[in-house]
């Protein structure tokens, strides 16, 4: 895919970009959701509605409320899923180029620590595993360049100059 599908400004989530892992994910997600959790809940829900006075019963009230919340979860799943566009990793024209799917090591500014992340989907981040959104300022400012590019990452305390040093497509779980 041309790397300009991958740098427009999405905020209005025009293109919801996927891994096909991801997406695997947020479908086996919603099906948790709809065949167990929100059962449960509504089996919690109508039998604390049939012990009487709902106004202070507690397992009514927090039942409906994680009724609300399942149901939340449930429509924005159903939406991520609906809009998602999967993107089958590594299959990039240049694979020794930065695009959706990559997990790029970087030195910032000439430190000796070096940092990895994976650009992936807006309902794939995950920063404790490195995954960043492929619209976030760090993935914008890698997407495009390859091993050896300098790119310039602008943060709210200046700007960050970081070092690809390697780029991979073996995306890990």
């Amino acid at each position: 895919m041309a790397k300009t599908n991958f740098i427009r400004n999405s905020s209005a989530h025009e293109n919801n970009y996927i891994s096909e892992k991801g997406l695997v994910r947020l479908r086996n997600e919603l099906l948790n959701l709809v065949d167990k959790e929100r059962p449960k809940i509504v089996d919690i829900v109508s039998w604390a509605a049939s012990n009487g006075d709902r106004s202070e019963n507690g397992d009514y009230i927090y039942g409906k409320k994680k009724l609300r919340e399942i149901d939340k979860k449930i429509f924005k799943l159903t939406k991520s899923i609906k809009t998602a566009k999967p993107v089958k990793i590594g299959t990039a024209v240049d694979v020794e180029k930065v695009f959706f799917g990559a997990s790029v090591s970087f030195k910032r500014n000439q430190k000796s620590h070096i940092e990895t992340v994976t650009i992936l989907g807006i309902d794939e981040v995950d920063l404790a595993k490195g995954h960043v959104s492929w619209i976030s300022p760090i993935a914008k400012s890698l997407l495009g360049s390859r091993r050896g590019d300098m790119v310039t990452l602008t943060t709210k305390d200046g700007e960050d100059r970081l070092k690809i040093i390697a780029i991979d497509y073996n995306l890990k779980d």
